[in-house]
């Protein structure tokens, strides 16, 4: 019986290894900064199958079998990326289009959502033209259509617009209807942030190449309707359902949240709910998730074979748990469709199709070959879902669930006792995976709730068995689904009771990989069955995840860095034991601005606590994410020049900015030369002339940030300030380089190294203009703009730092970002 055993379990140590090397194979190819020629590619996955040849063979040591299947299967995972990398590529956007007004025919793929300032959706292109030529451009883009001024382009001088300039509007945009429209095309392009969101990488994955907005005013060619279509029928189903949801619910967050747990519109959920969900921890629980999914399958399996006990004849066509098991991933494949098909769905259906294959062929595989063979087959799908949180949550999730085996070690009597038992098992569960899951989580997020466990043991069942079932009734009975708003009410108090507590959240840095890496061992440590003696081991191994703090300047030094947020500014300066914000972004909606997008998670991610945000003038490309950081930071002083009556004074009241203020941190000094206390009496003073100018010094090297002050107050400084005020080594390009800025006399006086223009990819002013370039270019300063280096980060004792250690753009380069011309 053993010589029959041991072979056997060899073969599957054979096979859970060459599974691995697929994966990390694949791994591999995603760290490529640049691709290779697509022969390249193909010639590594023929050499696959030659290594695994080799790997076959019976008179090789087992070691190097084993080891040949790791070559073999990473060879064809990594050819198999690359090469569908480079045949992606080859639908990206020409760069002569981008910026240009192009005719398109195409029809609407998804749900279009709105916000005040006008909707997006996604086009697939049928055809394109330009100057009555026809011209390829990407199959898919997303497309904005703006109303009013907002995309009106530099013909809109300040705050007035021409009629002629402004953006018209339809009532409504339906899915798989087909329009031909006017748009202005730009290749996909996102902020590069520390430890910020890939925005680049999220649109790879949808398979997104271009982005633009609608041409319509009064200059440009009316967008035609054409008709409706039947091309997405499932999308469009969705929106109307998600119409009448709206027209049930009255209370438009409780509708929202159904919106979401029914067709998957997490666009609906407002992001102050947002911000309650990850506070408690119960995120994974208002959108469609694996979670969701597979209990849906479970109990949708359950269904389907008791009615198919209810046939004998069909019992013997086809045994009933068999019935269950393929019509409940039928019924969960088809739910994850109607809500939307997004990526983690998509990643739970592989899932459960595979464990169900391996169920249905009478295979008995070990958990560890399970686990590895899902984890396979989604990556070879969807490669790039490896660099997805999401993704090793779920994973790490279940394979730590597979490897406590949980639920088995509770006793008999245990499971005897019914609800009881249950409840327990439960529990146990929750409290391995939160346990298991903190560490990563940290690595991902930098934070983690701490009243995760008291929330989800109350949401997990509420929302599973109560809110879903109720709002997808409602599809069927809307009267339903006011009754499940009135339960979402409920549980929606009891979560904001418990966001409300003192240490409900606790941040740290996000650590390096090391140490994250470590830390997440350590989890599944402390919830291995093992004796305690061994698992207390996993907290000596969380230590580095708790105790990392991010790098900070010694005394004397100081530290800025120049958040990616499009056009605005935001500069973070931090010293050895303080740290001011220098403005706080754009807006973009009310739903969403810079402070929550970007600076909000990078405080978190370097765990910075702000002393001051200093607001240079009351400009929405200045302010817009304010709210979010004075929210998130309440003991810090707010400076700034605006009136005393603007909306943000409620929030924080504001000390006024005013030459002549000076203070020390750590050996740095900080100065404020600009507005004189004169000039706020002045009657009509135009806003940017009100900037905050702040210079920074350690005595050896300066910054000065100079908001959007123009040449009259360029011309101020430098009559009244003198030339060894003004000198600095890195200076904030006035007004992102507008022409009515960086006059060369100020250039003159400032002399600096480097130049900093925070300015938006291809934005509609034109910044920085040629004029200001050509002026920075005379006097061979450097220039680091936005758009080609991402966030900057400038060391005052590292002042001559090379790009591509200081530009997150170039540092963290991978093929599926986007190369600014």
């Amino acid at each position: 019986m053993q010589s029959q055993i041991y072979p056997s379990h060899r073969l599957a140590q054979v096979l859970f290894a060459a599974l691995l090397g697929f994966v990390l194979g694949t791994a591999l190819q995603l760290q490529q900064a640049a691709l290779f020629p697509w022969q390249a590619y193909a010639s590594i996955v023929l050499l696959a199958p030659v290594a695994y040849a080799f790997a076959a063979t019976k008179n090789i040591a087992y070691g190097w079998r084993m080891g040949l299947a790791v070559v073999a299967l990473g060879l064809l995972g990594f050819g198999a990326t690359g090469w569908r990398a480079t045949v992606y590529l080859g639908d990206t956007l020409t760069p002569s289009l981008e910026g240009r007004d192009v005719r398109v025919t195409g029809v609407v793929a998804n749900l279009p959502q709105r916000n005040e300032s006008g909707l997006r959706f996604r086009l697939e292109v049928e055809a394109a033209v330009l100057d009555g030529q026809a011209v390829h451009v990407p199959p898919l883009m997303d497309i904005g259509w703006y109303g009013g001024a907002f995309s009106a382009g530099p013909a809109v001088v300040g705050d007035a617009a021409p009629v002629a300039a402004l953006n018209r509007l339809p009532a409504d945009v339906q899915a798989g209807e087909r329009w031909d429209m006017t748009v202005r095309l730009k290749a996909p392009h996102g902020g590069r942030n520390p430890h910020g969101f890939d925005y680049e990488l999220w649109l790879w994955e949808q398979g997104v190449q271009a982005t633009g907005y609608v041409r319509a005013t009064a200059r440009d060619p009316v967008p035609v309707l054409l008709g409706q279509t039947w091309r997405h029928p499932v999308v469009l189903a969705r929106q109307t359902v998600r119409a009448h949801i709206y027209q049930q619910v009255q209370e438009r967050p409780f509708a929202g949240m159904i919106a979401a747990l029914v067709v998957g519109d997490q666009a609906a959920i407002d992001r102050v709910d947002w911000d309650v969900f990850r506070a408690t921890g119960v995120a994974h629980l208002v959108s469609i998730s694996g979670l969701h999914i597979t209990m849906f399958g479970w109990g949708a399996a359950l269904l389907v074979g008791w009615l198919w006990r209810r046939s004998g004849r069909l019992c013997i066509a086809l045994p009933a748990p068999s019935a269950g098991l393929i019509g409940g991933v039928l019924l969960a494949s088809a739910y994850a469709l109607f809500s939307g098909w997004g990526v983690p769905a998509q990643r739970t259906c592989l899932m459960l199709a595979t464990v169900a294959l391996l169920r249905l062929s009478g295979a008995r595989w070990p958990w560890p070959h399970v686990w590895m063979l899902a984890c396979a087959v989604v990556v070879a799908v969807d490669p790039w879902a490896l660099l997805q949180a999401g993704f090793w949550l779920s994973f790490v999730a279940v394979g730590v669930l597979f490897a406590t085996d949980s639920g088995a070690h509770q006793s008999d009597s245990t499971r005897a006792r019914g609800l009881k038992g249950s409840v327990l098992s439960g529990l146990r569960e929750q409290w391995v995976i939160t346990v298991a899951l903190t560490p990563l989580t940290l690595l991902l997020f930098g934070q983690v709730s701490l009243v995760g466990l008291a929330a989800n043991a109350l949401a997990i069942p509420w929302i599973t068995l109560v809110v879903t079932p109720l709002a997808m009734l409602g599809v069927l009975v809307p009267a339903v689904w006011d009754v499940a708003a009135a339960a979402i009410s409920w549980l929606y108090a009891y979560l904001q009771w418990l966001a409300g507590w003192p240490w409900a959240v606790i941040t740290v840095a996000v650590p390096p990989l090391w140490a994250g890496a470590a830390g997440v061992l350590g989890g599944a440590v402390l919830v291995m069955p093992w004796q305690w003696s061994v698992r207390l081991l996993g907290v000596l191994l969380l230590l580095p995840v708790l105790l990392w703090r991010a790098p900070l300047p010694a005394a004397g030094q100081f530290e800025l860095l120049a958040a990616d947020i499009g056009q605005g500014n935001a500069v973070l300066v931090r010293t050895a034991n303080h740290a001011l914000l220098y403005d706080a972004g754009p807006r973009f909606s009310l739903e969403s601005d810079a402070g929550h997008r970007v600076l909000v998670p990078l405080l978190q991610a370097l765990h910075t606590r702000l002393d001051t945000l200093i607001l240079s003038h009351r400009d929405m490309d200045h302010v817009g994410g304010a709210p979010a950081v004075l929210t998130m930071q309440p003991q810090a002083e707010l400076l700034s020049s605006m009136e005393a009556g603007n909306p943000l004074q409620a929030l924080r009241p504001a000390q006024r900015c005013v030459a002549g203020q000076h203070w020390d941190w750590d050996g740095v000094q900080f100065d404020i030369l600009h507005p004189q206390a004169a000039d706020y009496d002045a009657p009509a003073a135009k806003p940017n002339a009100m900037s905050c100018v702040l210079r920074i010094s350690n005595g050896a090297q300066t910054a000065l940030l100079v908001g959007d002050i123009e040449q009259p107050q360029e011309a101020r400084l430098v009559a009244g300030v003198g030339a060894s005020m003004l000198k600095a080594d890195v200076l904030l390009v006035p007004h992102h380089g507008s022409k009515t800025s960086s006059s060369a006399e100020f250039l003159d006086a400032v002399a600096p190294r480097v130049a900093i223009v925070q300015s938006g990819y291809r934005n509609r002013f034109g910044h920085p203009a040629p004029g200001v370039s050509a002026r920075l270019a005379a006097r061979q300063i450097q220039v680091v703009d936005s758009p080609h280096c991402g966030a900057y980060t400038w060391k005052s004792w590292q002042p001559q730092q090379p790009q591509n250690g200081a530009c997150t753009r170039l540092q963290g380069l991978r093929y599926w970002h986007h190369h600014v011309p």
